[in-house]
């Protein structure tokens, strides 16, 4: 059995998620994240837990032009599972041909995105766009809905800008057009990831449906998820940075729903671990150079929070060897600092949010 295929690790006995036939162990997902949500890390997150986990958004339109990079966005395992899909686009016949084009059975949600708050997209009408058509909107998604075997989800923000906050209408809208879920972000697409998230908005949707509603935004420990879903009233929630360098965060969430002590953070030892066996997976799926240029923005996530890590990722970010990488690594010697979470600090230039944000404006989809 390959590293690809190693099962994950099943820890959690608290309530569950549901949508339709769909019942995860635990209130929570991993978000599809581009440029981040490839099999690799999508398995370092189940191995602490993850009950559903989502591919890197695509393009219809690449999809349908057979664009390889964009298929191998599809890449999955058996261990993979259940797994969901994010489609981006605004034109019927191409999502209608996406749809053709993913296999059946190769995935167990669909999600159309309608939340992307890049220019490069939104000036194409896509993402985060369509919260501005919503007539639109709801029409690819009765089309997925008609086509689809699995349940049909939509993530959407809080509007466009704050002058047209309109995501309980919106809400609706995909409910009533059939959407099984909906996934908000409680930030406008002005915002991009600054500023807060507005949890009255996304309570609002939870308030307007009778579907499940899934909370995103700043949720960057088991404590923010719980606090997230007390005030929202919502079903679940969907992580994004807040498991960059963090899989374990699905493992304290358990505990938080299992009614268990919080587990201890990783200590180096078993912070080199996880690292090791995320690159290891990396090279298996993409070959030494690339597998390795794949793993380097992980490095930098993981190591947020050491004492010598201004020192090592330097260097990390030229290595084109898994040798090399696993020498820096093994360098990785001095204990974890003290304080909160690295995720939940700010201002560093390796802040995962700071870097999100910087990423996000220059262009980089997500």
């Amino acid at each position: 059995m390959s590293g690809l295929d190693r099962p994950g690790l099943s820890v959690y006995n608290g309530p569950m998620l549901s949508i339709c036939d769909l019942h995860l162990q635990i209130p929570a997902m991993l978000a599809p994240m581009a440029g981040v949500s490839d099999l690799p890390f999508r398995l370092m997150a189940r191995k602490f837990g993850c009950p559903l986990a989502f591919a890197e958004m695509i393009s219809a339109h690449a999809l349908c032009l057979g664009n390889g990079r964009t298929n191998r966005f599809l890449e999955s395992s058996s261990a993979d599972r259940p797994l969901g899909i994010q489609l981006l686009g605004r034109e019927p016949e191409y999502l209608r041909q996406a749809m053709d084009l993913i296999e059946p059975g190769s995935c167990d949600v669909i999600d159309l995105n309608a939340a992307c708050p890049v220019r490069k997209v939104t000036r194409k009408g896509e993402g985060a766009a369509l919260l501005k058509e919503p007539r639109l909107l709801s029409k690819l998604v009765a089309l997925l809905k008609a086509r689809a075997s699995v349940p049909v989800t939509v993530k959407i923000r809080s509007g466009w800008d704050p002058s047209s906050v309109n995501a309980r209408e919106i809400g609706k809208r995909v409910a009533d057009a059939g959407a099984d879920a909906v996934c908000v972000h409680g930030r406008t697409r002005s915002q991009g990831y600054g500023g807060r998230v507005d949890l009255g908005v996304i309570r609002s949707v939870k308030e307007a449906v009778s579907i499940p509603v899934i909370a995103s935004g700043d949720l960057f420990s088991a404590k923010a998820v719980d606090k997230t879903l007390r005030e929202t009233a919502c079903d679940g929630v969907a992580i994004a940075r807040g498991a960059l360098g963090n899989p374990w965060i699905f493992r304290e969430i358990a505990a938080v729903y299992g009614k268990r002590p919080s587990p201890p953070r990783p200590n180096i030892e078993q912070l080199k671990e996880v690292m090791e066996e995320h690159l290891r997976l990396s090279v298996e799926r993409r070959g030494e150079i690339l597998g390795v240029i794949d793993f380097r923005k992980f490095f930098i996530w993981y190591t947020k929070g050491l004492q010598n890590a201004r020192i090592l990722r330097p260097r990390a970010v030229r290595v084109n060897t898994p040798h090399e990488m696993r020498r820096l690594i093994d360098e990785l010697g001095m204990p974890l600092s003290s304080g909160p979470h690295p995720s939940a600090s700010q201002g560093s230039p390796y802040d995962p949010r700071q870097r999100w944000i910087a990423l996000s404006k220059s262009g980089w989809p997500s």
